[in-house]
């Protein structure tokens, strides 16, 4: 699957049991609706974060019980109170959706990984209650798979990111390889550019890796659907690489042809 936009974690896809799939179409719903408040159109600031604002207010009061005029928080209040799903974790999407919105730049890893904590990890965390297996090793890979495919997000689409005044590679691997602002704006890949992102390559693979055993210990089509997952975003950090770690003019994508690949690797590693 892609590892793009909201697509980086399972939106109920046929993998998926079937009692599963609307707590997750719901969960899904939010987050991108949530992400595209901060992300998409062309409002200004203030009306982006009054917007994200309106939705905590709909969290609040699905805590109180109360009903919801809008259908798509009456679902997701169905699923909350249906499968005891946390809405602190809702929340802490909302918080960083709302950074999304004031803070374009990162002073070093730990500050991009406070950020995936809160962007990411919490969609882990939620299909994890839905799972029912929330202990403490799960919990912990699921936190670095969810941050791996944000960070690989973050790498396959420093261009666009670029568009919209935001660097999410950290400032101080920035300045360890030599790579400033100019260069992101001229998209100029030279042999420092090719190291930073080198560098941040092998970071996310090797977050992603050592999640990757949650795959093999949950049960079913639920396992499969991650180890999917887990390959989408490997693949997509091999494309990266294959085009010489030009993300300016070559976005690293999963066609139709990866899919073959996924499956067989899903199967036999």
């Amino acid at each position: 699957m892609p590892v793009d936009h909201y697509e980086n974690f399972p939106v109920a896809s046929v993998l998926l049991p079937s009692p599963l799939r609307e707590p997750v179409e719901a969960i899904y719903a939010f987050a991108r609706s949530a992400d595209d408040i901060a992300d998409e159109g062309d409002a200004d600031a203030d009306t982006r974060l009054a917007s994200l604002d309106a939705y905590r207010r709909q969290l609040d009061g699905i805590a109180r019980g109360a009903r919801a005029a809008d259908p798509m928080f009456d679902r997701l209040a169905r699923a909350v109170h249906g499968w005891q799903l946390p809405l602190p974790l809702m929340h802490d999407l909302l918080d960083a959706f709302s950074q999304d919105v004031l803070k374009t730049r990162y002073r070093d890893f730990d500050d991009v990984l406070d950020y995936c904590r809160r962007s990411a990890n919490p969609i882990g965390r939620l299909l994890l209650r839905l799972y029912r297996a929330e202990s403490e090793r799960n919990l912990r890979d699921s936190d670095a798979i969810c941050s791996a495919l944000q960070l690989i997000n973050f790498w396959q689409d420093v261009a666009i990111d670029w568009q919209k005044g935001r660097i999410y590679l950290p400032s101080d691997s920035m300045a360890r390889f030599g790579v400033d602002e100019a260069q992101l704006a001229e998209a100029r890949v030279d042999a420092a550019w090719r190291a930073l992102m080198a560098f941040e390559v092998a970071r996310a693979r090797q977050m992603i890796l050592d999640g990757a055993p949650l795959a093999r210990r949950l049960p079913g089509r639920i396992g499969w659907e991650l180890r999917l997952v887990v390959e989408g975003g490997l693949r997509i950090l091999e494309r990266i690489e294959a085009v010489g770690y030009d993300v300016f003019r070559h976005r690293p994508t999963l066609g139709k042809a990866d899919w073959a690949r996924l499956v067989w690797r899903a199967t036999t590693r």
